[in-house]
């Protein structure tokens, strides 16, 4: 079959094939022993002097294996023959390509010892991407065999192997830096709340019974926290298991009252709880609910002004549970807004009472929110007019364990 000039040097999955490229973490590395083995493996399989592994950027090639007398590992992509490979599904062999006219006009292949044989495979990607190639090249015309293309298609298919494991471990390291996060940020509440109840202890001993109560449940709430920890540890990447119950809402938002009554006095606020009788039981995992909740009244208490009044309000509405926490704090701009739930981020809203902040809460609540198939909102009118956070989720869930991918 003759090959045919493309019109355009872009796939049709340009901007998908690219963020996989850069999900490998590949570009702009230095050469590897491994990948160098298999350009080597290339050379020796099709008995030419030169081979290459190279990955296709947005507007330049890539060689992370450079077996030849070339000094430079990076080139243009539209000067690339690369750049033809990954347009196509199977192997691109050039016999001669001073027999093809646009071939025959590349700068590689028109010069001095240009390239007059070329064979190469791309590097697709279990989503049927192309990233890269390997090739091989001569300097004379040559012919290949079945036996060639089939060797160079097996290599092809273990440098994307090298690559999928390499990234498979990285998130599995990512995965287990967030859990770490996760729990880190989840006992930091109970922790302030023995910090807080060990002093009222010390300046008040007829508050001790009380006290020790609500120590006790704030140790068993770390306990339960680092338990979840080593338990996410051992399930694969990504995931998180949900344990689905029926929950008993008026019991939690009495939990709740219990747990940041203190911690809300002592900054002068008061919290209001509005439960209607007709909202009492749904299904969801209740750890998970209650670290929701938790979070975004945490929240509320640490960016809202002393004296402030908080509000936890809860409906149903068409098969659906809605929480809304309502404070008159300091409130959010349209920028806070676009970047609230992700990971890190820094809100023109500060902690009022020197309390710390990581930027990981809201982003941890919406990953919960997500899983059980909900959604969360945050509503303002603007800049200390106070916000709105309003949790969706359905009163029924699957009561069987389901798995979940958790994002950050």
């Amino acid at each position: 079959m003759q090959y045919v000039k493309p019109t355009s040097l872009l796939t049709k999955n340009e901007s998908h094939r690219l963020e996989k490229l850069r999900d490998y973490h590949i570009l702009d590395t230095h050469s590897e022993d491994t990948f160098d083995k298999i350009a080597l493996m290339v050379t020796q399989v099709f008995s030419c002097p030169s081979a290459f592994i190279s990955f296709i950027d947005e507007d330049r090639i890539f060689i992370k294996s450079n077996l030849s007398p070339l000094a430079f590992n990076e080139a243009k992509r539209e000067e690339s023959l690369s750049s033809l490979v990954i347009l196509q599904d199977d192997v691109v062999v050039f016999n001669d390509t001073h027999t093809i006219p646009h071939v025959r006009e590349n700068p590689y292949v028109s010069g001095e010892n240009g390239v007059r044989f070329f064979a190469a495979v791309p590097l697709k990607t279990p989503e049927g991407y192309n990233v890269g190639t390997i090739s091989v090249i001569d300097t004379h015309p040559r012919e290949v065999t079945p036996l060639q293309i089939n060797m160079l298609k097996m290599l092809a298919k273990i440098v994307v192997d090298k690559l999928e494991n390499r990234l498979r471990y990285r998130k599995t390291i990512e995965s287990q830096i967030d859990l770490m996060n996760i729990t880190l940020h989840e006992i930091k509440n109970p922790l302030a709340s023995i910090k807080l109840a060990n002093e009222i202890i010390s300046k008040d001993g007829t508050k001790i019974p009380n006290m020790a109560e609500m120590i006790k449940s704030s140790v068993g709430r770390i306990k339960s926290k680092l338990s979840d920890l080593l338990k996410q540890s051992e399930l694969e990447e990504n995931q998180i298991v949900l344990f689905i119950e029926e929950i008993d809402l008026k019991e939690l938002f009495m939990r709740l009252q219990s747990n940041f009554d203190l911690l809300a006095a002592r900054k002068g606020q008061s919290i209001i709880f509005d439960l209607p009788e007709s909202t009492s039981q749904f299904f969801a995992d209740k750890a998970k609910i209650s670290d929701i909740l938790h979070n975004l009244l945490s929240n509320a208490i640490k960016y809202s002004y002393h004296g402030a009044e908080i509000k936890v309000i809860a409906t149903e509405i068409n098969g659906h549970i809605r929480i809304e926490v309502k404070d008159n704090g300091q409130g959010l701009d349209e920028s806070d807004i676009e970047r609230l739930f992700t990971k890190f981020a820094k809100l023109s809203s500060k902690p009022t009472g020197k309390e710390t902040s990581n930027g990981l809460g809201l982003s941890i609540t919406k990953s919960f929110v997500e899983l059980h198939n909900g959604t969360i909102e945050a509503v303002s009118p603007g800049k200390d007019q106070g916000t709105s956070f309003i949790v969706t989720l359905p009163l029924r869930y699957e009561k069987e364990h389901s798995l979940s991918e958790f994002s950050s």
